[in-house]
């Protein structure tokens, strides 16, 4: 028996900066988990990644994470989704650098 289906968020990274992006409800991409889409059915979520696997001219490696609603927008549920949101990790530039 299936697992039942969990809300989930597309992301990937942007093909020329490497960054971690999700996919936002228009359809374009943002750096900011918490402007993403939130995905509530498996068929949704299986539309929506083969539409971002067949962009690969914008990002890199997209898959379907899971994730909550929290009280501004998307949150991650997993430590590796947590850690994505914060940026690169190896020196201080983009999402850390306005921290």
């Amino acid at each position: 028996m299936p697992r039942p289906f969990t809300p989930k968020v597309l992301t990937a990274n942007d093909l020329l900066l490497g960054d971690a992006v999700w996919l936002a409800p228009d359809g374009s991409w943002t750096r900011h988990m918490s402007e993403a889409l939130l995905i509530e059915d498996q068929a949704s979520a299986d539309l929506h990644l083969l539409d971002a696997e067949a962009r690969g001219h914008e990002v890199v490696g997209p898959y379907l994470a899971d994730a909550q609603s929290g009280p501004h927008g998307p949150e991650p549920t997993h430590f590796r989704e947590a850690f994505r949101t914060r940026g690169p990790s190896n020196r201080p530039h983009g999402k850390q650098q306005a921290a």
